[in-house]
């Protein structure tokens, strides 16, 4: 062998090893597959074993099914019998409830068709009854005729005018019941709201004349006023547009003029040449000229004044020149500036009792007589100019309104503008307040004892009390006691539609019955 050379050597080794590797993996082969047929041998009698356990179990549990389901059978079966057997005789029951039932109704349509039979016999006989009925109807209604002499249309007449004389008593006494009431509720109330306000607001009033009265320090400046031929005079009546009265009066001219403003600018500049003495045409003209801004500054400042008084912001400057001027207006001898800021603080006050805003009504108050600054230079009435003027200065629509309605030129339509009325009334009718004259008094008493007069059944009518008082004397046999009130709210309404006054006027309404015989 180590005579072989090296690669046979190896060659002989790596046939062995490969030899000796097939061996072993035979070998191996023949282990594994011994191995496994005991494997299988195993499996296949435990299978086996499984098999027959399974089918034991089957037939155990197939046994105890067959025997549950036996029971259950036996007990759905016992289930249904029972419930078809209640439902039998719940069948049995509505069976015998509704043959009680068909009896019962058999019986009520028997006797309902007895009572049916029994009402027509009754209805025969009730027909009978009311055919008598209407012939004894009918010959008492005639021998009613007979009676009383009364056909049945003069019957019914006479009971409707019965009628309407009794709705027409409960008409009256419904109407004197809520009169009543409502007037002492309201007359309570707004006698505690006005009283109040006038307690607040004292304002002394002052009249004023027509024409002005400048003194003079002696009767020779007559004469310096007159000047030669009557030139001074003549030039003062021409720039100024008043007339000057120098008649017997010692120490005194008179300034006559229906503008107030005109007779003030000539007062005024009157004063100044008599207080400097030099009286010419040229001297004229110059102090009329100043007396003029005096008073247009004068004007401003009233204005300005009665603005602050009244504590009204945000008027026009145009309108507090206006307001100015008010105060060289009168109505009825009552300065309207000062009649405006006591309207301005009677409305304030009324608006604060009632609960409202008192600063519309304070300035609607104030402005409401403001047509009065130009009535004599525009034509129309004072509350149509003021109307024109508020609108033209953007005015609160609710202060023209105010305006427009304070003398019931229309129809008030806010609280602040019946609140603006009263307060003209009452500053207005106070007793002092304004003074009348004595034709214009006696026409406006004639006038509402005319008003008074024209209604039917009226026999006499006195106006006493200074016109605010009516007394009426009626015709017993014409107006009863219901009619009377009906009548007395009639007067009233005519007077308020035909009449102009201050304050409210009573009506008093007299109704007296007499008998008079004499003994022979």
């Amino acid at each position: 062998m180590p005579n072989l050379p090296l690669w046979l050597c190896l060659l002989l080794i790596v046939i062995v090893a490969v030899f000796a590797a097939v061996v072993a993996f035979a070998a191996g082969i023949a282990h594994r597959k011994k191995i496994a047929e005991a494997v299988i041998g195993s499996a296949e009698e435990e299978s086996k074993r499984i098999v027959n356990d399974a089918i034991k179990t089957s037939e155990a549990k197939k046994k105890e099914i067959i025997l549950e389901g036996k029971d259950e059978v036996h007990r759905l079966r016992n289930e249904s019998e029972r419930e078809l057997n209640e439902r039998r005789k719940e069948v049995q029951r509505q069976e015998r409830r509704i043959n009680q039932k068909e009896e019962t109704l058999d019986k009520k349509i028997a006797a309902a068709e007895s009572k049916e039979e029994a009402a027509g016999n009754k209805l025969k006989k009730a027909e009978e009854k009311f055919k008598e009925a209407e012939e004894v109807k009918k010959s008492q209604f005639e021998m009613l005729e007979r009676i009383s002499g009364f056909t049945i249309d003069q019957a019914k007449d006479y009971l409707l005018k019965n009628l309407e004389n009794e709705l027409t008593h409960e008409k009256a006494i419904k109407v004197m019941e809520f009169e009543q009431q409502t007037k002492e509720t309201a007359d309570r109330t707004a006698r505690e709201i006005i009283s109040l306000a006038i307690q607040r607001c004292a304002a002394d009033h002052v009249s004023e004349a027509a024409i002005s009265v400048v003194p003079l320090p002696n009767d020779e400046m007559k004469g310096r006023i007159i000047g030669r031929e009557g030139r001074n005079i003549r030039a003062i009546e021409t720039l100024t547009g008043v007339d000057l009265i120098i008649d017997d009066t010692p120490e005194a001219i008179t300034l006559s003029c229906f503008e107030p403003v005109r007779r003030e600018i000539a007062r005024v500049a009157l004063e100044k040449l008599i207080s400097d003495g030099r009286i010419h045409p040229t001297r004229i003209e110059e102090t009329v000229e100043k007396a003029r801004r005096e008073v247009e500054a004068t004007i401003k400042q009233e204005g300005e004044r009665a603005v602050i008084a009244a504590g009204v912001n945000g008027i026009h400057h145009e309108l507090v020149k206006l307001l100015g001027r008010l105060r060289y207006r009168t109505s009825y001898g009552q300065n309207v500036l000062d009649h405006s800021l006591e309207v301005s603080s009677l409305a304030g006050i009324i608006a604060s009792e009632l609960g409202l805003d008192p600063t519309i009504a304070k300035r609607a108050g104030l402005l409401h007589d403001i047509g009065k600054a130009l009535d004599h230079e525009i034509e129309g009435s004072h509350v149509a100019i003021g109307v024109d003027v508020a609108r033209k200065y953007h005015e609160n629509e609710a202060v023209t309104h105010a305006i427009e309605a304070h003398h019931g030129d229309v129809e008030p339509k806010t609280i602040v503008a019946c609140i603006v009325q009263a307060a003209d009334a009452i500053s207005a009718a106070r007793p002092g307040a304004r003074r009348e004259n004595l034709e214009n008094y006696i026409k406006r008493l004639e006038k509402l004892e005319e008003v008074a007069s024209s209604f039917e059944g009226v026999e006499r009518s006195y106006a006493i009390q200074a016109g605010r008082e009516i007394r009426i004397m009626v015709k017993p046999e014409v107006v009863s006691d219901d009619k009377m009130v009906l009548l007395a709210r009639d007067i009233c309404r005519k007077i308020e539609s035909d009449l102009e006054y201050p304050g409210q006027i009573k009506v008093n309404l007299i109704r007296e019955s007499r008998a008079t015989d004499y003994a022979k």
